[in-house]
């Protein structure tokens, strides 16, 4: 992820300082081996359980929208980490049984929880992570509802995700731009939206709660655009994840869909290709390329960018002082060119 904004890397870095003392406390109440798992799932050991030097469980973006928001809304972050906390804690239950449903073997560089340890295993400490995240927020109803309403939006924004793979490529039942973004919105906005309200919440501003919601869903169709670009033109070095997985698996990514919907020879030669199955290097490679000869990049840049403008249309009405939060909301997007 790029945090070449100023502040990004350091605003970020702060609040993962305050952030992972309060996480490593609410795991510290799992069973011994739930510990473990959990505590891999967060980058801090090795399947072994031992220490695992100069890492971490990740980006820790939600946590830090809430701290900033909550800090923009005249508040400080230490209000809001009861929210950062169950958005984290949220993010890597979704992680450890997405792994599962897609069956990726790798999360951020190494082995998926699930290729680690089993998949048993791997569901029980997603239910755990779930379990604690409510926790964190059930004596708080400012921010409580949010976090509830992301759960909801989560789930619903998966299963449409899932679906989508048995639709076709072609024809009338086709899945439209407009039902992806709905599905974006839910399976990754509905969590950014949580940590945005909760922080503001939390931080002593409820009455921004529900704009901020509706900034981080925004927000959230962008992310997950710019997600589908780099599962396409990536770089598994810098994410984690080898690329064309998602053609492989019929998945109806932003990229693929506005290519489609272009409609000219290339979008039709990549409906043929998709069609027969692609799923060897040769036919997958094939069809990155013809969706970026259709013009699918391009368009699934400009979408990104249209919500992004958005989200900080909104962030600007609420919170016009936020300068570290906007320039993180900025790092999540500016990922690929």
């Amino acid at each position: 992820m790029n945090l070449s904004h100023p502040t990004g890397g350091t605003t970020v870095a702060r609040c993962r300082g305050l952030l992972e003392p309060a996480l490593r406390e609410a795991v510290s109440v799992l069973h011994p081996s739930g510990r473990q798992m959990a505590a891999y799932v967060l980058g801090w050991s090795d399947t072994d359980g031992g220490p695992r030097g100069g890492a971490d469980g990740g980006k820790s973006v939600r946590p830090a929208i809430a701290m900033l928001s909550a800090e923009a809304a005249g508040g400080t972050a230490e209000d809001a980490l009861p929210g950062a906390v169950a958005v984290e804690l949220v993010h890597a239950f979704s992680l450890t049984h997405d792994d599962i449903i897609d069956r990726d073997e790798l999360r951020r560089h190494r082995a998926a929880l699930w290729k680690a340890y089993g998949v048993g295993p791997a569901l029980l400490t997603g239910d755990a992570l779930l379990a604690l995240a409510v926790g964190q927020l059930a004596g708080r109803p400012e921010a409580m509802p949010y976090l509830s309403a992301a759960l909801i939006e989560l789930v619903q924004g998966q299963t449409a995700d899932m679906a989508f793979e048995n639709r076709p490529w072609s024809g009338p039942d086709v899945v439209t731009i407009d039902e992806y973004a709905e599905m974006a919105a839910g399976k990754t906005g509905g969590l950014l939206g949580a940590a945005a309200a909760a922080g503001v919440a939390l931080g002593g501003a409820p009455e921004l709660a529900d704009r901020m919601w509706g900034m981080g869903r925004d927000l959230g169709v962008a992310f997950q655009i710019v997600d589908d670009m780099l599962g396409i033109w990536g770089d598994p070095r810098l994410t984690g994840k080898p690329v064309y997985n998602d053609l492989r698996r019929d998945k109806k990514t932003l990229p693929v869909l506005a290519a489609l919907a272009t409609g000219g020879p290339a979008a039709r030669e990549l409906a043929a290709v998709l069609a027969t199955g692609a799923t060897d290097e040769e036919s997958v490679r094939q069809a990155a390329h013809l969706v970026e000869e259709a013009g699918g990049r391009e368009r699934a840049r400009v979408l990104a960018d249209r919500y992004m403008r958005s989200a900080l249309g909104v962030l600007d009405e609420c919170l016009p002082d936020a300068v570290e939060l906007r320039a993180l909301c900025h790092s999540l997007v500016d990922r690929v060119n």
